[in-house]
C-alpha cells in the first residue's frame, strides 16, 4: 500500500476530523515505528506501526454514518466539566463516533456521526463552506430590514462579520415568526448570537439539513444508518467520490 500522510490514515481510522488528527501530532501523541512523527510525515499502515498514545491504532475499523435528531439538553461532544449527557450516550454503537455539524445544547436537530474522519474533514473544515439548513423561531416578527441585515452579514460583538446567508420568512404568529436559514459557516452560537444583535431574540434552533443529507421524518432522540444512497450522494457532494456517469 502506498504511503499517505499519518493525519489522514489517523482520520481514516476513526480517531477524529483530519483537523483533529492534525492537533493530536503537533502535540507529540503520535508516533511510527516508534518514532515520534510531525505534521506532514508519510506512512503505509500496512507496514509500519503507528502509535497514538502509545496505543496501536488499527486501520481496517468498519466505518458508520448514522443520522441523529439531537434532542435538547444533550451535548455534542463528550465535556468532562459538563453534566450534560452526550449524543453518544443515544447510541448504541461499539466503535467510538464523533459528531459532524455541532449544536449547542439548547438546539436540536440533524447530526451526522461517524468515525470516519475525511467525510468528517469535507463537512466541517471551513475552507469548504458546505451548507446547513436550520428551522429557527425568533420570537419577534422580522422586518425586511433585519431579514436584508441578516442576508448581508452582522457584525458580531467580537468583531467578526458573518458570511451571507439565506433567510426567509417561513411562517408568522402571535409569539414571534419561524425563518430558514442557510448558512455556510458554523461558528459557535452563530445564530442565537445573530438574532440577537439585530433585535431578533432565537427560542428554537432545529439543524434540518447537512449538506444532502436531510433530516427528514426522524423523531427527536432517534437514530438510523445512512442508506447507500445518501451516503453515496454526501460524497460526492463532498468531492470524496466522482459523479457517476
Amino acid at each position: 500500500m502506498a504511503e499517505e500522510r499519518v493525519q489522514k490514515i489517523l482520520a481514516a481510522a476513526g480517531f477524529a476530523s483530519r483537523r483533529a488528527c492534525e492537533t493530536m501530532i503537533e502535540a507529540g501523541r503520535v508516533k511510527v515505528n516508534g518514532r515520534v512523527i510531525r505534521l506532514g510525515d508519510k506512512a503505509d499502515p500496512e507496514k509500519d506501526t503507528i502509535t497514538l498514545d502509545g496505543k496501536m491504532i488499527k486501520t481496517n475499523v468498519k466505518k458508520y454514518y448514522i443520522a441523529l435528531n439531537k434532542p435538547k439538553g444533550y451535548l455534542s461532544d463528550i465535556d468532562e466539566t459538563h453534566p450534560a449527557p452526550t449524543v453518544n450516550d443515544l447510541i448504541d454503537i461499539p466503535e467510538k463516533l464523533f459528531a459532524v455539524g455541532r449544536l449547542d445544547l439548547d438546539s436540536e436537530g440533524l447530526i451526522l456521526m461517524t468515525n470516519d474522519g475525511e467525510i468528517a474533514n469535507r463537512l466541517t473544515h471551513p475552507r469548504y463552506r458546505h451548507e446547513k439548513e436550520y428551522e429557527v423561531f425568533v420570537i419577534k416578527e422580522p422586518d425586511q430590514e433585519q431579514l436584508e441585515i441578516w442576508r448581508r452579514g452582522v457584525v458580531l460583538e467580537d468583531g467578526y462579520r458573518t458570511l451571507p446567508a439565506q433567510v426567509e420568512v417561513m411562517t408568522n404568529s402571535n409569539n414571534g415568526s419561524w425563518l430558514r436559514i442557510i448558512m455556510r459557516e458554523g461558528k459557535k452560537r452563530q445564530i442565537r448570537k445573530t438574532g440577537s444583535r439585530i433585535g431578533l431574540p432565537v427560542a428554537v434552533i432545529k439543524r434540518v439539513r447537512i449538506g444532502t443529507l436531510k433530516l427528514g421524518n426522524l423523531r427527536v432522540g432517534e437514530w438510523r444508518h445512512l442508506t447507500p444512497k445518501e451516503l453515496r450522494d454526501l460524497k460526492v457532494y463532498t468531492g470524496l467520490e466522482k459523479p457517476a456517469k
